[in-house]
């Protein structure tokens, strides 16, 4: 029938509209107090009727899949081993399948080696290309980038300031995981820990740890040389070469075969040593 549309139309409008005034009476004066923090009473899930949200003194809370100009995650600041380091390994991932590319990376080298670092130099984002499709955050391999929900970015001046550098973009770990408790949390049982295992396993912990590996690695090459040595001293002068000239065993004197039993019998107890420590 014609106009039975509109007439639905007037009747939804004319029932948002009592409801309106029925949340009013109910509440009173301190619906809209500024003294009250009575937002959330007026935003949530049972609140009925037409709600004003007064932007900028009000703000609607982001859901946790809101997606904007993507971040880089950094340790925490307070983190003991790595304050501020880097997720990111400027693998250029989120630049290859960025489809507007408005991702750009410097990759550090080390100064004294000249060898590349896993870990950006610049990483630049023009936010007026981003179309905020998330492509970076879900192709990257160390959940170093994610996407941000603050849209307030409007500004007087787009040359350079709608170009977010390394410094803009980087922000803690414990950020991510206030603005997305559920995903974070996801995230975790996934890697089986808050930082993910690829790039803890990249990470340099401590001088002093390091250290101790290498002093380890020296003494391991020691008892190896150490029991080389051994071994030769056991054996002597080592089985006969090709044109060496010596005695068949059956010339032997009866101590030179008592010896070479001897030192048979020493590199046998050597080898059961051995297999019992490497077990």
């Amino acid at each position: 029938m014609a106009g039975q549309g509109l007439l639905k139309g007037l009747m939804l409008t004319l029932r948002h509209f009592v409801d309106s005034y029925v949340e009013d009476f109910r509440y009173g004066l301190r619906r809209y107090a500024p003294d009250v923090d009575n937002f959330q009473v007026r935003q949530g899930v049972e609140a009925e009727g037409v709600k004003t949200v007064m932007y900028p003194d009000e703000k609607l809370a982001m859901p946790e899949r809101f997606r904007f100009v993507p971040f880089l995650v950094v340790q925490d600041h307070d983190d003991e081993l790595n304050p501020g380091k880097d997720w990111c390994t400027s693998c250029g991932i989120c630049a290859k399948v960025c489809p507007p590319q408005c991702i750009w990376i410097v990759r550090s080298d080390d100064p004294v080696t000249g060898k590349p670092v896993p870990e950006p130099e610049a990483f630049f984002i023009d936010i007026d290309i981003c179309m905020n499709c998330g492509f970076c955050a879900e192709f990257c391999p160390f959940d170093a980038i994610k996407m941000d929900h603050d849209y307030e970015l409007a500004s007087y001046d787009r040359t350079t300031n709608h170009i977010f550098d390394k410094p803009k973009l980087s922000k803690e770990v414990r950020y991510w995981n206030h603005i997305a408790p559920t995903r974070a949390e996801e995230e975790m049982e996934v890697r089986g820990s808050w930082n993910h295992k690829n790039f803890e396993k990249s990470w340099v912990t401590t001088k002093a740890e390091a250290e101790a590996a290498r002093g380890a690695q020296a003494d391991k090459r020691e008892e190896v040389q150490s029991r080389k040595e051994e071994a030769k001293s056991d054996i002597g002068d080592g089985p006969l070469k090709i044109g060496q000239p010596g005695k068949a065993p059956w010339e032997e004197s009866e101590e030179m075969r008592e010896a070479r039993a001897a030192a048979a019998k020493r590199r046998k107890a050597i080898r059961a040593q051995r297999r019992t420590e490497q077990n």
